[in-house]
């Protein structure tokens, strides 16, 4: 044991000793391999388009759906991508053993941490891509239901409104928004990714607003003395299909984003290391630790919601570091920094609940992932 955690030891100080300090080029780091990737430094980074000075963005909008209008009249045929992409749908096809292939995603899954969005899309699609999704009635064949700037304001101003079903709050400036848009940056998918679960870093425990100014310890990609890569570099797109997929809710290999994209099957000049890349994902051995900066959340016990104080008021508390352990309308909660990841095999395939299911067994072991060693 001793031997496997020091192996995993060395290979991640190595990854951070590797990456050269901030304005790094192509010619400056030649420790590992590094392909497919144009180094910020080396790229023209200036926008080839001014939209603050486009005649259709200086009309007073009246409302959000307009924005979207104004933005389709030259970006004709967008909106057809976007509603085949998962961040619209909230859903894709994925292969389930005894199911086949069934719609899975946000839209109808449900589990033991946020249960699901049915009942509370009004809150839940405050991270959606669209307007006005409160209910089953929401429209997603309108293309003026798409919140473009969501993911396009680069004026840092843009917000959705809490339990506004996705609609922008009241005091942002949509003509500011709409003539301040660009590509993607951290900042637009932490928005959504920093916050799921409903708080910062609470869902999956390495996505936290602390990226948005870290060092090369917390992220050895985004780090402010590293790349300072945005979550786009590696997650790209074509025709607004994002690559990229979380295991939780995407058990086939199709469209994920590897290590090997940009440092090749043989990152490793040791051989015997580099044959570890046929079982062991890598982050098996360069992320010993995750929730580096802030804490996330590890357990949740909604079975204790409901308790009031002797007034009859919801009760809130928190623990020592300000994370609440305790609401009334959700019940327990456990937070953990500095986690150290369990480790199982994992072959590409899962079980996962869906809302339409029957469930007539107690314990209930939902959303399992599959594997072995021979698998």
């Amino acid at each position: 044991m001793k031997k496997i955690i020091s192996l995993a030891f060395i290979l991640s100080v190595a990854g951070f000793a590797t990456a050269s300090s901030g304005g790094q080029t192509s010619d400056s780091v030649r420790s590992f391999p590094i392909v497919n990737y144009i180094f910020k430094a080396d790229r023209n980074m200036t926008p080839s388009v001014d939209h603050s000075k486009f005649e259709v963005l200086q009309q007073p909008f009246e409302n959000a759906h307009e924005v979207t209008a104004a933005c389709l009249s030259c970006h004709t045929e967008r909106d057809k991508e976007i509603m085949a992409t998962s961040h619209w749908k909230w859903q894709r096809d994925e292969f389930l053993e005894g199911k086949g292939v069934v719609p899975l995603g946000k839209k109808n899954i449900i589990n033991n941490f946020c249960i699901g969005i049915s009942g509370s899309e009004g809150t839940c699609t405050r991270c959606h891509i669209g307007y006005g999704w409160k209910d089953k009635s929401f429209d997603f064949s309108e293309p003026t239901n798409i919140d473009c700037v969501v993911c396009h304001d680069n004026s840092g101003t843009y917000k959705k409104g809490k339990g506004m079903a996705g609609y922008p709050d009241p005091s942002v400036n949509m003509n500011i928004v709409a003539q301040s848009v660009g590509l993607p940056t951290t900042e637009n998918c932490g928005v959504c990714h920093f916050w799921g679960g409903g708080g910062n870093n609470v869902k999956h425990g390495d996505l936290d607003v602390a990226m948005l100014d870290c060092s090369r310890e917390v992220d050895v990609h985004m780090g402010r003395d590293t790349e300072e890569m945005d979550c786009v570099d590696c997650h790209k797109t074509v025709k607004h299909q994002m690559a990229g997929k979380v295991y939780a809710l995407s058990s086939e290999n199709q469209n994920r984003v590897t290590c090997a994209e940009c440092h090749t099957n043989k990152p490793h000049k040791n051989e015997i290391l580099n044959d570890h890349n046929i079982r062991v994902a890598c982050q098996t051995c360069h992320i010993p630790v995750y929730a580096k900066a802030n804490a996330t959340k590890m357990w949740w016990d909604w079975s204790t919601a409901g308790r009031l104080d002797e007034n009859g008021k919801p009760i809130h508390e928190n623990d020592a570091y300000g994370n609440h352990n305790y609401l009334s309308i959700k019940g327990n909660f456990v937070y953990d920094d500095h986690v150290i990841p369990e480790y199982y095999w994992f072959n590409g395939l899962a079980n996962h609940q869906l809302i339409t299911d029957k469930i007539d067994t107690v314990p209930v072991q939902m959303n399992s992932l599959y594997g072995s060693l021979l698998a």
